[in-house]
């Protein structure tokens, strides 16, 4: 894989993925605040702990990027490490609700009391950071940098792994949140 096809492949997943959690704040009223029988999230919590999580991410995102940068600009572009050949496949678990236990920390623990326009308005803003972070490290950059991700035993990711991960992580809570309407409107 190329590059372009590899970073192309990473904001095509961005895209998508971080479109559909913006379509749940039309749902209804009933729908986004149903508490599921296993005493789950609702789909609002879901929403805010998305953003929360989120936050962190980007900020070892950005502070992974200002670091591949200046690495970069003491290496050659002919210097660029490969791209893994599984390198993103091996992140695709991250996104399937249920496929492996998680514990998060509290700090990505959902409050309930933050807005709904709040909630979207920052999950816009992530998406728009991200693709700000793949446009600045359009050269392969983001391979240079690799910082540990302890989930499912990932380890060292490089910045762009970081990008998918979090669109992965995304991705695993719409299935939550599929789940939730499915019980809701079987009640």
């Amino acid at each position: 894989m190329t590059l372009q096809e590899y970073l192309q492949l990473i904001r095509s997943q961005l895209t998508e993925t971080h479109g559909k959690p913006l379509t749940w704040f039309d749902e209804s009223e009933a729908i986004k605040h149903h508490r599921p029988i296993d005493q789950g999230w609702t789909v609002l919590e879901i929403l805010e702990h998305i953003s929360l999580t989120s936050h962190f991410l980007l900020l070892l995102i950005d502070k992974g990027a200002d670091k591949a940068l200046c690495k970069a600009s003491q290496h050659s572009e002919k210097e660029l490490p490969p791209i893994p050949d599984d390198s993103l496949e091996r992140l695709h678990p991250i996104g399937w609700h249920k496929s492996f236990p998680w514990i998060w920390p509290e700090h990505m623990e959902p409050s309930g009391q933050l807005k709904e326009t709040a909630i979207k308005d920052t999950l816009t803003a992530q998406f728009n950071r991200c693709i700000h972070q793949l446009d600045q490290l359009k050269n392969g950059e983001g391979l240079l940098h690799k910082t540990k991700m302890s989930v499912h035993g990932l380890g060292k990711i490089n910045v762009y792994e970081y990008i998918y991960f979090l669109s992965k992580h995304a991705e695993r809570h719409i299935g939550q949140m599929e789940e939730n309407k499915r019980e809701s409107k079987s009640k």
